[in-house]
């Protein structure tokens, strides 16, 4: 649009330029054939104020000889001949006179357009910096209602993210406690047989001495009593289902299935929007809508919850964990046991697109679930 402008611009430039040209010609013709027109009268009057007073005949009959009488004859036609050439230099220059200002009209009537048209690119361009300005300023709002939605999820995010390390170290707290509870009872009962061995041990070695001195035979000696070591046979902290789940876990490192089919939209770890850094605790999956979430590996589920409108699912491995996170629906509950690819939830949607946040832990340490699954 201001290239156009540019454009009828410089051919006003051009036009103004050929209008004065065209002006000073039409005001130098107009000079000129003033002053023909002058001299045509000037001769006119002349002819007519002579004319009672010498005819042709009389002028060339007053001639003193023969030739003066031919100069006159000549002078007479020339005059004659220069009259009507004068008269047609005059029609001449009034037509050159009323071509230019036919071309002058034509001149500043294309000023004219030119300027309208000029007027109206200027118009459209005014509304069309109205309109970028409009679009621009609705931009600059979507960009900053965006802005603030990410940051406003961000903050939800390391809310819920908190919530599940919280949720792990209290299951973990909580696994360590029983397996505790477990051990002082394992150690207790197998003291209690210790002691009920030793009485036992010690009642038939008083019935043997017993019976070696009512037979007047020497007092066999005493059995040799097996040292144990404490350490060796204290019960595991951890119990053995716990152990074989997670053991079977990490074999299946690089092969789990996906909780759901998509690609990967944000990956683990650091990452950066705008001047913020922010860090990612699993991977973001792009399922389809409505899609179908999966338990990647048998378990125990741990947390429902439903912050913010939406859910997540914590699932234990042992001492592996694996969370989902982002689910309209679920159908699942603290307590059950689920299955390798069983469907435990329906994915919902974020910022309008199908969105699943997806973690692997190992305890308190968030791993990588790229490099799990396959």
């Amino acid at each position: 649009m201001q290239d156009k402008i540019g454009v009828i611009n410089s051919e006003m430039r051009t036009l103004d330029l050929e209008i004065n040209k065209n002006s000073k010609t039409v005001n130098n013709l107009h000079g000129q054939l003033g002053q023909l027109k002058k001299e045509y009268a000037s001769m006119i009057r002349f002819a007519q104020k002579n004319q009672n007073s010498y005819t042709k005949m009389m002028f060339v009959f007053a001639s003193s000889d023969f030739h003066q009488a031919y100069m006159r004859m000549k002078y007479l036609q020339q005059f004659g001949a220069y009259r009507k050439k004068q008269a047609g230099f005059i029609q001449g220059k009034e037509k050159d006179l009323k071509s230019k200002i036919v071309i002058l009209d034509k001149n500043l009537k294309e000023k004219s357009s030119l300027m309208k048209e000029q007027e109206s690119e200027k118009s459209k361009l005014g509304q069309n910096k109205q309109e970028q300005d409009k679009a621009l300023n609705k931009y600059s709002a979507q960009e900053k209602e965006y802005r603030q939605g990410i940051v406003e999820r961000r903050k939800k995010q390391t809310i819920i993210d908190g919530q599940i390390r919280a949720a792990i170290l209290r299951d973990i707290a909580i696994a360590k406690k029983k397996a505790e509870e477990a051990a002082r009872l394992e150690l207790a009962r197998r003291k209690a047989a210790e002691e009920r061995e030793r009485i036992a041990q010690a009642k038939l070695r008083a019935a043997e001495v017993a019976k070696a001195k009512a037979a007047n035979k020497p007092i066999p000696p005493a059995p040799v009593e097996t040292k144990r070591d404490p350490e060796t046979e204290r019960p595991a902290a951890v119990p053995t289902v716990l152990t074989k789940l997670s053991s079977d876990f990490e074999r299946n490192r690089g092969s789990l299935p996906r909780p759901v089919s998509g690609r990967i939209s944000e990956g683990f770890g650091k990452h950066n929007e705008g001047q913020a850094v922010y860090y990612n605790d699993g991977i973001n999956l792009e399922p389809e809508e409505g899609a179908g979430v999966h338990a990647v590996f048998d378990g125990t589920v741990k947390q429902v919850a439903s912050p913010y409108g939406k859910y997540y699912i914590l699932i234990s491995h042992g001492l592996y964990y694996t969370v989902y996170h982002n689910l309209k629906s679920v159908s699942v509950s603290v307590g059950d046991k689920v299955s390798t690819n069983q469907v435990i939830g329906v994915v919902g949607n974020e910022a309008g697109k199908p969105h699943l946040q997806f973690q692997i832990w190992k305890g308190t340490k968030a791993q990588n679930p790229a490099g799990w699954i396959r």
